[in-house]
């Protein structure tokens, strides 16, 4: 697994480099992503929010499911996800530290079956973050905490 944090000694340059990564982020680069049909066409933010198992916070679990290397021995739940292949592009950790899967400009698979303002395929021209949350919220997210730009 490829881990890095380009952010030591360096100034003055681009936060998102030539290849679509955060210089400030550890990167963790994902299997689960696939190319754009229009890199240019980023047009969404998708922020969600995590906790694996449900309600449980630490360990390597993101990671782990983010990597499709998930163990469903660990937690009844892993066992219902075990199949999927997700990724987003950010992980942003309750400390701060930003993990980065997936390239901006590449397709992560973070939100499914989808569609927002009557245009589907969110992941085509979205970015995706996923917070790491102290709390599970059940209710839908408002269309005002998603920006589209």
């Amino acid at each position: 697994m490829q881990t890095n944090n380009r952010n030591e000694g360096k100034e003055n340059q681009k936060l998102i480099d030539a290849q679509g990564w955060y210089c400030h982020a550890r990167l963790v680069p994902s299997p689960h992503y696939d190319t754009r049909s229009d890199p240019s066409d980023i047009s969404l933010l998708v922020i969600h929010n995590i906790s694996l198992p449900p309600g449980q916070f630490g360990g390597p679990y993101i990671e782990d499911f983010f990597l499709g290397k998930l163990d469903a021995s660990v937690h009844p739940f892993f066992k219902v996800i075990e199949n999927l292949r997700v990724s987003a592009h950010c992980l942003i950790r309750r400390n701060g530290e930003v993990v980065q899967f997936v390239p901006f400009d590449a397709r992560a698979w973070h939100a499914g079956v989808s569609s927002f303002a009557g245009r589907d395929k969110c992941n085509d021209y979205s970015i995706g973050i996923d917070l790491r949350v102290q709390t599970m919220s059940l209710t839908p997210m408002s269309s005002t905490s998603v920006y589209s730009g």
